[in-house]
């Protein structure tokens, strides 16, 4: 079977459909801190980070750099397993850029969690600027043996916007790194932020085609969050104004709109992200991702909508 060809569900392509497509039984992603920096924050391409990025929202209680890969997925395992005592797992490379290292260091963690029991596959998060053709080398070769997923955070389609929040490289850099790892026959995942200052509901909406024609297999949804001790939290306090701070009313509306205009055959992995509450500064829904996902499902089924809807090849 072709790796990308995927049956449309009657609403959106959801992930968990995707996984049952792979695995006969259930499986769950663990995320993980492998110790990693990243080339924003260490001076090779800039200081300081993305503006809005704070990693601790990120993480789980588990997911820590001060224990080993093996340590976080035993006791990710532990966390799920009196629920699901015959789940499998993926190993989740979350925090920060987890292909920025040498690539022996890289192998040496990558199957350190592939050798923990009932770790059955690898996803992978990074920039669009640290992937260099070794490693792509070394994961097409896995992908032959094992599932495994590359997640590229884009953020956005404008370079102004990119520019904007330090993000350290421009769109067609990450469209560059997808098209490189979809050529090697490996799922190729892609994360957006909903919300950043100066994109217009409008722009937002065209992104959706202009993501479309990437081969890309999965893509999440982030709606913006001011995060405290971020760069972007300060600027927010300066000026409130370049801001839009969906209400979630709003944002289940243009996730919608987003989504209809989404390549038909796109796997859907998330639509909302949570943050700590201590954390957190806006907005504040009060909402759990199943909540959020629940609210857009039903509004489609009122709308009578779908994904693809007004998707144009």
């Amino acid at each position: 079977m072709d790796k990308n060809s995927i049956n449309t569900p009657l609403l959106y392509n959801e992930f968990n459909v995707f996984l049952k497509k792979h695995f006969s039984h259930k499986v769950q992603k663990i995320s993980l801190n492998a110790g990693f920096s990243c080339p924003n924050r260490d001076g090779t391409v800039g200081w300081g980070g993305c503006t809005y990025c704070n990693n601790q929202t990120f993480n789980p209680a588990y997911c820590d750099m001060g224990k080993s890969i093996t340590v976080q997925m035993e006791e990710g395992k532990a966390f799920f397993a009196h629920k699901y005592p015959e789940m499998k797992y993926l190993a989740y490379f979350q925090a920060y850029s987890n292909t920025y290292a040498g690539l022996d260091e890289l192998k040496r963690k990558y199957e350190e969690a592939l050798s923990v029991q009932n770790v059955v596959g690898l996803v992978i998060g990074t920039r669009p600027d640290c992937m260099p053709d070794t490693l792509l080398d070394y994961l097409e070769e896995i992908n032959k043996y094992v599932f495994l997923i590359v997640e590229y955070g884009i953020e956005s389609t404008n370079d102004v916007t990119l520019q904007r929040i330090n993000r350290g490289h421009t769109y067609a850099v990450a469209e560059e790194a997808i098209r490189r790892t979809a050529e090697r026959n490996i799922y190729t995942g892609g994360h957006v932020i909903l919300g950043l200052p100066g994109e217009e509901r409008e722009e937002l909406i065209e992104q959706a085609g202009v993501l479309s024609a990437l081969p890309l297999t999965t893509l999440k949804l982030h709606q913006l969050q001011l995060i405290r001790g971020t760069r972007m939290a300060h600027e927010y306090e300066q000026r409130p104004e370049t801001f839009h701070l969906y209400t979630a009313d709003e944002y289940a509306d243009l996730v919608i709109d987003y989504i209809e205009h989404l390549r038909p055959d796109l796997v859907l992995d998330r639509f909302i992200s949570q943050s700590p509450k201590e954390l957190l500064i806006a907005p504040d829904w009060g909402l759990k991702n199943y909540e959020f996902t629940n609210m857009v499902k039903k509004r489609m089924q009122q709308r009578a909508s779908y994904q693809g809807r007004f998707y144009e090849d």
